[in-house]
């Protein structure tokens, strides 16, 4: 059965990790973009990463990192995953994910306006240049770094490239369900839809989240056997 898999971003606290780890969450997020009031220092997301369960992943959200930066968390976090999220070039990307030597995500923030060629055509680029690259993050245009809670006209994703991203921007309880069983991406990235503060995440909000997407991947097994096995059919 399809599986989306889902990554809750922005963890400040170790209950918040735990909550998450008990919904199922493939991957957790932290950010170290010092204006976030989800900021963590990399002391303590090594601190927090210790209560990490076996094959849930770290996320290290970077907004225009130097190499050095980079570096201290990954010195002090079982760093699985870069995620960058500012106006870094392809060249910047694939040079500090290849000098500490971890994947990345690249953040593809969409306008009304964004061609899904566009799309297409970053993802190549980025593949074209580092075998790090892992894949796009695709969240919400606002004039600042990172979605803001918005929602983005998903119907811009090109089909082909569907399956290999990872879908975010105002994603929650209620608009989970329709957005993965509509985009069909291969994970989805929540922060502030399961928050009860900034920061602070609310642990029903999290297992009410997986649960939609659970919900989703439900409806798509469903269309998907009916496609293979039509009614009357052999």
């Amino acid at each position: 059965m399809q599986r989306t898999r889902l990554k809750i971003c922005g963890i400040t606290r170790e209950q918040d990790l735990r909550a998450a780890v008990d919904a199922g969450a493939d991957a957790l997020g932290f950010v170290f973009y010092a204006r976030s009031p989800r900021y963590v220092t990399p002391q303590r997301a090594g601190e927090l990463c210790r209560a990490l369960s076996p094959f849930v992943g770290a996320v290290a959200l970077f907004v225009n990192p130097t190499l050095d930066e980079v570096r201290e968390v990954a010195a002090h976090m079982p760093l699985g995953l870069i995620q960058f999220h500012g106006d870094e070039t392809v060249e910047q990307c694939a040079q500090i994910a290849a000098a500490v030597q971890r994947p990345f995500v690249r953040a593809y923030r969409v306008r009304p306006d964004t061609a899904p060629s566009a799309l297409l055509e970053c993802e190549l680029a980025y593949r074209a240049a580092s075998a790090w690259f892992s894949g796009l993050l695709l969240d919400t245009w606002v004039d600042a770094y990172g979605g803001a809670g918005k929602v983005f006209d998903w119907s811009l994703i090109p089909k082909e490239l569907a399956p290999r991203v990872v879908l975010s921007g105002g994603l929650s309880v209620q608009n989970a369900t329709d957005a993965v069983a509509r985009v069909r991406p291969f994970a989805v990235d929540v922060s502030s839809g399961v928050e009860e503060a900034k920061g602070i995440k609310d642990a029903r909000k999290i297992a009410a989240f997986a649960a939609a997407v659970r919900a989703a991947d439900a409806i798509i097994h469903s269309e998907t056997h009916h496609d293979r096995h039509p009614e009357g059919g052999a």
